[in-house]
C-alpha cells in the first residue's frame, strides 16, 4: 500500500506498515536499503511520534516502555490532546498524535524536557490519573522505523530480526555517506 503525500522535503511517497499485531502506522519512506535479494525501508512516522513518562515529583521522569492500547491512562491522554485540537494514535510501533503541532525549537528546550540516554524529549501535555502525573513527550531525536517491503506491502522488523538487521542496515547507510 504505497501512497504519495507531500512533506516539507516536496512529494515523499508513504507506506503503510504493519507490525505483527495487526496495527498500522503511515509513514515516510526516507531510504530504501536492498539486502539479501529483499528490500528494506528505513521510514519516519507521517504523524508526530509521542513517549508516555510518569512523573514523579523530586524524581527523573520514567518512561513507560509497554502499555495496552485500551489502558485507561490513554484514554485520558486522548481527552486532554482533544482539548488542543490533537488526537492520539495508538498505532504500529509507538503511540503518535495527529493534528497542528509547533516545531519544538532545541534552543527553547524548557526545565520540564526530558535528556534520557541520549534522548531528547519535548513536554506535550501532563496530566493525572488516580492521583498518578504522566506525561506525553516528543522526541527531538529523528524516530525511525525499518519495514522489509514486499509486493507493496510494508511488514515491521521486531525483536531478533531488527536485532539481526539493523547493524547491517546501518553500515549500507554508512557507506552511501562516505560515497555521497
Amino acid at each position: 500500500m504505497t501512497a504519495t503525500a507531500p512533506n516539507n522535503n516536496g512529494d515523499v511517497p508513504t507506506i503503510l506498515v504493519r507490525d505483527s499485531q495487526g496495527r498500522d502506522l503511515l509513514c515516510f519512506l526516507e531510504q530504501l536499503i536492498p539486502l539479501d535479494g529483499n528490500d528494506y525501508g528505513l521510514l519516519t512516522p507521517v504523524d508526530t511520534p509521542v513517549s508516555l513518562f510518569r512523573l514523579i515529583q523530586g524524581k527523573d521522569p520514567e518512561l513507560i516502555e509497554t502499555i495496552s492500547s485500551n489502558e485507561p491512562i490513554l484514554s485520558v491522554a486522548d481527552l486532554v490532546l482533544q482539548e488542543h485540537d490533537l488526537t492520539l494514535v495508538r498505532s504500529a510501533v509507538t503511540l503518535t498524535v495527529t493534528g497542528e503541532l509547533d516545531e519544538p525549537d532545541p534552543e527553547e528546550l524548557e526545565e520540564d524536557d526530558i535528556d534520557d540516554d541520549s534522548e531528547t524529549y519535548e513536554l506535550l501535555i501532563s496530566f493525572r490519573v488516580e492521583d498518578i502525573e504522566y506525561g506525553l513527550y516528543i522526541p527531538l531525536d529523528p524516530f525511525f522505523v525499518v519495514a522489509k517491503l514486499d509486493n507493496g506491502q510494508a511488514s515491521l522488523i521486531e525483536g531478533e530480526e531488527f536485532d539481526n538487521i539493523q547493524p547491517r542496515i546501518e553500515t549500507e547507510l554508512e557507506g552511501r555517506e562516505i560515497s555521497d
